[in-house]
């Protein structure tokens, strides 16, 4: 058995660890976030910087405020409905952005011809559950019902998110099923790509720990820290509301399809297997990848061959599931 966990990092991902600063929250939240604010985004490939993208604010759910998107539509996006995906940007539930993704969306839309809307819901722990799960659902109405001046096909929009976003891109899809449970023209997910996705707060707070993951990027201590913030308690409990965690939800059937892509020492490894076994239990197709020697974060290695098989992977997933039928 390996003593050292960093003997299992794939070759071409471990320079990374040696140069990351971490994230440091020993001052509170607000001044990291001021940090990444501060780093320059990276060029636009000049291959990208023809598809559209603009800022939007869509209405919020009653009582909130209006949610902020970055809407993304194909160059050469002509008059048929195309499909769509909302994306939901990660960061421990505490931070980022949809900038941060920019270029990665813009390659997804250049590469399935997709429009794309990319949600900046609140964030934790200002604002804690349900509040990001409201304004991802009234992004999602907003896409349903004016997918004809979008020039949306309703009956083919994703959801994917990473990390954070990924928990709750799982959540959105509990919730829009459930709604759709009660009405039925209430707008519907035909797929979920969840990317590294945040899906259980019992991982790093009461969970049996897996001893080889989670202790690159995103730490057991970090997750505990991005859960009590959007629970507003601490994690890990019997207290914590079931519908707040998608990993306690006890009815997973008729959820759309989902793809999980995941790496091998991220913290979230077990919940993700464990998700796609109870999808598949409730009849819902997934499908599963974990990507050997990786750790949470890893694609910020952006020429490793790990990141091209993973976005291969997703992107092969979603233009499978976005094909007209």
């Amino acid at each position: 058995m390996p003593s050292d966990p960093r003997s299992l990092v794939a070759r071409e991902l471990a320079p990374m660890l040696d140069v990351y600063p971490g994230l440091d929250f020993s001052r509170g939240i607000q001044p990291v976030r001021d940090a990444i604010d501060r780093i320059p985004p990276a060029p636009l490939p000049p291959e990208l910087q023809g598809i559209d993208a603009s800022e939007r604010f869509v209405p919020g759910t009653a009582g909130s405020p209006d949610v902020r998107v970055l809407h993304y539509a194909p160059a050469d996006a002509g008059t048929a409905p195309r499909p769509a995906i909302l994306h939901i940007h990660g960061g421990g539930y505490i931070l980022g952005a949809p900038e941060t993704y920019d270029i990665h969306n813009r390659a997804t839309v250049a590469a399935l011809g997709v429009t794309l809307v990319s949600v900046a819901y609140r964030l934790a722990p200002e604002t804690a559950w349900p509040g990001a799960l409201e304004d991802c659902y009234a992004v999602l109405c907003w896409m349903h019902g004016n997918a004809a001046q979008l020039g949306i096909d309703p009956a083919r929009m994703a959801i994917a998110g990473e990390s954070a976003g990924g928990g709750h891109a799982a959540a959105l899809a509990i919730h829009a099923r459930d709604k759709a449970r009660q009405d039925a023209g209430a707008p519907r997910i035909c797929f979920q790509l969840l990317d590294s996705p945040m899906l259980d707060d019992r991982s790093g707070s009461t969970a049996d720990p897996h001893p080889y993951t989670g202790h690159f990027i995103w730490t057991r201590e970090l997750n505990r820290l991005g859960w009590r913030s959007l629970l507003g308690m601490e994690p890990g409990g019997p207290d914590v509301p079931p519908a707040a965690v998608p990993a306690r939800v006890a009815d997973l059937s008729d959820l759309p399809p989902a793809c999980l892509v995941i790496g091998a020492l991220d913290l979230f490894l077990e919940e993700s297997l464990e998700y796609v076994r109870r999808l598949t239990r409730a009849g819902v197709p997934a499908e599963l990848h974990v990507i050997p020697g990786a750790y949470h974060g890893y694609r910020m290695v952006r020429d490793a061959p790990q990141v091209a098989e993973g976005y291969a992977l997703m992107r092969k997933a979603l233009a499978r599931a976005l094909a007209a039928t």
